[in-house]
């Protein structure tokens, strides 16, 4: 059955008689007596009793009647949501950040972007960047923030690049790093290596007594309560006050972190998953993420 079936069960209702309901659809009485027993047959029921005062809908056909018209009021009502979606960004967006860009960044970027779309559902997974990438390879997120480099043949745009800064407090801004406690948190493998490589390049090697712990912020509170010095991102360090020195390898490369954003390509026709990139990209620019100017500070 379709809708032309609805509008058809309407009219024999109105009319209750065959020949009139086939002049107001404009077809013959063999056509509409031939698709009446076409739906007869399709419901294996008898919607219609014939008689010479016109015809008649079984209690099987009052019901059918009734689901027609609850179908058809309930398809005129989708139609007009969709017309009025023509002009206004909404639906459910399903989008994977990095845990750190959600804490130090992604407030901000939802509050302007909700102001502007308040339709739009928002789906919002925060995790580790690795299993994020994990949940995007297999189409569970339109679009996902993820920090370091993972191959992605997709739509995929640089965010941020980041220093990354050994930060300890003001008193120990002389002090041998040997000669102190190197503070460590857990982070990805390929980041974990680049850390590796930097402290031998320095020949350092952090104390078996060391501390490591589980995230960034906890990391900076040990650095801040004068415990010892770490290597942490700059993304983290907006209110930390003490000695910030950006890192680079023995090449005078910078020792950097990268952020990008990673879309599935389909997922770019959804009007709220295009807004949110756009708006990413504005972040990029320097719309939203304000200024870096405390990392030169005590270099």
């Amino acid at each position: 059955m379709d809708e032309k079936d609805f509008e058809m069960l309407h009219v024999l209702n109105a009319t209750r008689n065959i020949t009139r309901a086939a002049e107001q659809l404009y077809m013959t009485q063999s056509a509409l007596s031939k698709r009446i027993k076409a739906i007869e047959k399709e419901l294996d029921q008898t919607i219609i009793i014939r008689s010479r005062q016109g015809v008649r809908f079984t209690p099987a056909g009052e019901l059918v009647l009734e689901s027609c018209t609850a179908a058809a009021e309930e398809m005129e009502r989708m139609r007009q949501r969709l017309d009025s979606m023509q002009d206004e960004v909404c639906g459910t967006l399903h989008a994977g950040i990095s845990m750190n860009f959600a804490q130090y960044r992604l407030p901000d970027i939802l509050a302007e972007y909700h102001r502007r779309y308040p339709k739009v559902h928002l789906h919002i997974t925060t995790g580790q960047s690795r299993h994020l990438y994990r949940q995007m390879a297999d189409g569970t997120l339109d679009i996902a923030v993820l920090r370091g480099d993972y191959p992605w043949d997709e739509t995929q745009f640089l965010l941020s690049q980041e220093n990354i800064c050994l930060i300890c407090r003001e008193e120990f801004r002389d002090t041998p790093l040997s000669d102190y406690l190197y503070i460590s948190h857990r982070t990805d493998s390929v980041q974990t290596a680049l850390i590796s490589r930097w402290l031998h390049e320095q020949d350092l090697n952090p104390r078996a007594d060391g501390l490591c712990v589980d995230n960034i912020t906890t990391c900076m509170e040990m650095v801040k309560r004068g415990l010892g010095w770490a290597l942490l991102p700059e993304i983290a360090l907006g209110d930390f006050d003490g000695i910030i020195r950006p890192c680079t390898f023995q090449n005078g490369e910078p020792f950097t972190r990268r952020t990008s954003i990673f879309c599935q390509q389909e997922a770019m026709a959804l009007p709220q998953v295009h807004t949110f990139m756009e708006l990413l990209k504005q972040y990029r620019q320097g719309g939203y993420n304000g200024t870096t100017d405390h990392i030169a500070r005590n270099a």
